[in-house]
């Protein structure tokens, strides 16, 4: 049996920001296994050409991710919701062990059960490499975003 994790759908937009924002505290969080338990035990992804089944793999791939992705920073944006899906743009931003930063754009679909906890996520992603001047999201690493920090549309991205 499945604890609910409001919101739960069929979403209306203020719930739907709102799922969208809880998912990019957690990210934020770069904690696999908090990540994990919005996802069903037996949660489908696709993540860029990686193909992940339950919380397991996405723990081992988020940890992966992780440890490569150094001072990961997220933002989402609600592109679109209806019934128990949502589809988000996003941005995050990292560097790599050499000190080389990255902003990665992408964009992912979202299917949720009854429960509000998420069964399928198909992600498209593209890295872009920046200059470290070139950062915009610059909050405590490992935090939520502060909320008078722009979003997606403000920043221009």
């Amino acid at each position: 049996m499945s604890e609910d994790r409001p919101p739960l759908p069929p979403f209306t937009r203020e719930s739907a920001i709102e799922k969208v924002r809880a998912a990019e505290n957690a990210w934020n969080s770069c904690d696999p296994e908090r990540v994990s338990l919005a996802y069903t035990a037996d949660s489908y992804w696709r993540n860029r050409a990686e193909f992940l089944k339950g919380r397991a793999e996405i723990v081992a791939f988020l940890t992966r991710k992780w440890r490569r992705e150094l001072d990961y920073r997220l933002i989402k944006e609600l592109w679109v919701f209806a019934g128990d899906r949502i589809a988000v743009r996003f941005a995050y931003e990292f560097h790599d062990d050499s000190g080389n930063w990255f902003r990665a754009y992408g964009n992912e679909n979202w299917e949720f059960d009854g429960h509000g906890l998420m069964r399928r996520r198909f992600a498209s992603i593209n890295d872009l490499p920046i200059g470290e001047a070139d950062r915009l999201f610059k909050w405590d690493c490992s935090a939520s975003r502060p909320a008078d920090h722009p979003g997606l549309s403000e920043l221009g991205l």
